[in-house]
């Protein structure tokens, strides 16, 4: 496998759904990926799907990014590869309740991964991509984030 001319792609939230399909597409267009979800089994299953048919560069990197720390660690890869070019804000969670049955762990758990993990891997992953001159930044966001109960 050879480095990609296009660069490095990073997903979050790669191991199912859109994610899975924005990693498919993109290493069929041509990018390396680095795959971030929770599941280290299913992101190894998509890593070798996708490097045995597309031939591209594949790492995985299980992490929760409802910690801190796991979210710690992606912001350290952004700053420090300067041939990533594409972030990929896919990972996110939601639970449906009304707030008196809503339970604070969650809405926790929800903030921490849909905002501010986000707001972390995407201010990580700029002053490399400002410093090259160009790069792409994509945040998914649910429409259920428009519903209330």
């Amino acid at each position: 496998m050879t480095k990609s001319a296009k660069g490095t792609a990073l997903v979050t939230g790669a191991s199912s759904g859109i994610g899975a399909i924005y990693a498919d597409r993109l290493a069929r267009r041509g990018y390396d990926l680095i795959l971030v979800a929770r599941n280290r089994e299913r992101l190894d299953g998509l890593a070798k799907r996708l490097a045995a048919e597309t031939g591209r560069s594949i790492e995985i990197v299980a992490a929760d990014l409802s910690k801190r720390g796991d979210v710690s660690r992606i912001e350290a890869i952004l700053r420090d590869n300067a041939g990533i070019s594409v972030l990929v804000n896919n990972a996110g969670i939601q639970h449906v309740a009304a707030i008196p049955d809503f339970p604070a762990a969650k809405w926790d758990a929800i903030i921490a991964i849909n905002l501010s993990s986000a707001f972390h891997t995407t201010a990580a992953a700029l002053p490399l991509m400002r410093a090259a001159g160009w790069g792409r930044v994509i945040n998914i966001a649910s429409a259920h984030g428009l519903t209330a109960s």
